[in-house]
Parts: structure tokens; sequence; C-alpha cells
């Protein structure tokens, strides 16, 4: 449809504009019980980003034969065939980070990102512009659980991927790993992304 965004445009606006923890505020359950390490943030991110691209290509190319009343049906199914897959080849190759990130693998099932990615674009778009927009996202949803839990680590234990980035004596806020730590730093990036907004839209005006 000539109203509908261009591949690019769903790519770019994925990973900044629309992006899906920042500005749309999708699969927030994800973002804040798995970013207290940066390695379970990022294996999460890639598994969002199999799924979400598998899923938006399936609905794409059979979109023509979706029913109305059944469709969210269809992509619930669709998804929960990928996550399923995510999952047995993560328990498989990655064992003990599947103990780690526990039930929130399977939960992708559900997660909201994914099923609106379905119905925004991968059920009204063609293959190609689905799959741009689905990269776009899952870029974007990386982005924002790394920046999250890059901070959560190094402030939490001192250290980033295992290695030290804070001096030793520097004190461990302890908090910042726990589930109060989740929060405090989404809600304190969200209120940095929306000041940066506000001051755009005065540089404008």
């Amino acid at each position: 449809m000539a109203d509908q965004p261009t591949a690019t445009e769903r790519f770019v606006q994925g990973i900044l504009p629309e992006n899906p923890v920042y500005r749309q505020l999708l699969g927030l359950c994800a973002t804040l019980a798995v970013t207290n390490g940066m390695k379970p943030a990022l294996t999460m991110a890639v598994c969002v980003a199999f799924v979400l691209v598998c899923a938006n290509v399936v609905i794409s190319l059979i979109r023509n034969l979706l029913k109305p009343h059944l469709r969210i049906v269809v992509f619930t199914l669709t998804i929960a065939t990928f996550v399923t897959v995510a999952d047995r080849v993560l328990a498989a190759y990655m064992f003990q980070m599947s103990k780690t990130l526990g039930p929130y693998i399977p939960l992708i099932i559900v997660n909201c990102l994914i099923i609106c990615r379905c119905e925004v674009c991968a059920s009204k778009q063609n293959v190609v512009i689905a799959a741009a927009d689905a990269l776009g996202q899952s870029i974007g949803f990386g982005l924002a659980l790394a920046s999250i839990a890059a901070i959560r680590e190094i402030l939490g234990t001192g250290m980033l991927m295992g290695f030290r980035v804070l001096p030793s004596f520097w004190p461990d806020w302890v908090i910042m790993v726990l589930p109060p730590g989740a929060f405090i730093t989404l809600g304190l990036l969200l209120g940095l992304v929306n000041y940066i907004d506000f001051k755009r839209e005065q540089t404008r005006n």
C-alpha cells in the first residue's frame, strides 16, 4: 500500500524513533528480568531477534490467507513454533544460560513486541519490508537491553562481561543487580530519552 512505510523506513524507525522499549514500552517483562548482566541480556536479545524475524517473514508470506478472526491465533502458533526452536537450541548448546534465563525464553511467545509487529507490519506488507521491520525492531530491542544491562552490571558488580571496569575500591551497588535496580535503571533511562526528545523539540521550535 502506498501509505505504508518502506523497508528502509521500517528498519530505521525500529532502532530509535520507534524503539520497542524506550518508545513503545513493549517487552518490559523480559527487559526487567534479564538485564542484571550483559550476557543474559544479549542472549535474550538474540533469541527475540530470531523469533521476530522468522515470525514476521512467515506471517508476511501467508498474509493473504489470514482470516481476520483467526489472525491472533495464527500469530501465536507461529511465534510459539520459533520460540520452541530457540528454547531447545539454547538448552542443547548453552545449558547454563538456558537455566539462567529460566522461563523467560518460553515467555517470548506472549511478548507484545512480536505480536505487535506481526499485526502492524507483517500481516500488511511484503516479506522484504516485514524482514526489515523485524531487523530494525530487534536491533532496537537489543540496544535497549544492552544499555540497561551495562549500567546495572557495572554499578552492581564493578564488572562488564567478566572484566573489571571500575576500580577495586569502588563499592558495589548490590541493589542494581536486584529487581529494584531494573526499575530504577529503566525509569532513569526513560526519563533521559524523554528529556532529550523534549530538548530536540524545543530546538526545532
